[in-house]
């Protein structure tokens, strides 16, 4: 199971960012809660304890994989597989 976490504090592109990774992880055929998990980070302290400095970010697993933009859906797809 993929944890995916969105990190911003609910800006426009925030918002954006987690609706794309929903149609990205669909897109696949995953299911939430069976293949893959959503959490929101709101803290600007958590944020920029995880090295974000520029919302939105997006972690797959751990790893930061973006910063400061709302990634492309082939962008997505490449992280979640």
């Amino acid at each position: 199971m993929k944890k995916i976490e969105i990190l911003g504090v609910g800006c426009p592109k925030c918002q954006k960012t987690e609706e794309e990774v929903r149609k990205a992880a669909q897109s696949l055929g995953w299911g939430e809660g069976a293949d893959f998990t959503i959490e929101k980070i709101t803290n600007p302290g958590e944020i920029a304890s995880r090295g974000v400095l520029m919302t939105p970010g997006v972690v797959v697993n751990g790893k930061v994989v973006s910063t400061g933009k709302v990634p492309k859906m082939r962008e997505l797809v490449g992280w979640l597989l």
